[in-house]
């Protein structure tokens, strides 16, 4: 996976759906996009994206919340 992954490449077809499916999984274990694109050398609007088109539905950002 590291090869396909070099900064700046595209990543298409399969490689992107068995990447999407990867990063579907380890998302749902609990790891966060930023954790997730960090270990793949990609952008967090990349991963971002990815997830979205495998259908994951993203948790909220989470931390404290203001209260007026």
């Amino acid at each position: 996976m590291a090869d396909t992954l070099r900064k700046g490449t595209r990543v298409t077809g399969t490689e992107r759906s068995e990447l999407a499916t990867e990063l579907k999984k380890r998302y749902d274990a609990g790891e966060s996009i930023r954790s997730l694109a960090a270990a793949t050398g990609r952008s967090y609007g990349f991963v971002h994206r990815l997830l979205t088109e495998a259908g994951v539905t993203l948790r909220g950002r989470g931390g404290a919340t203001r209260r007026t």
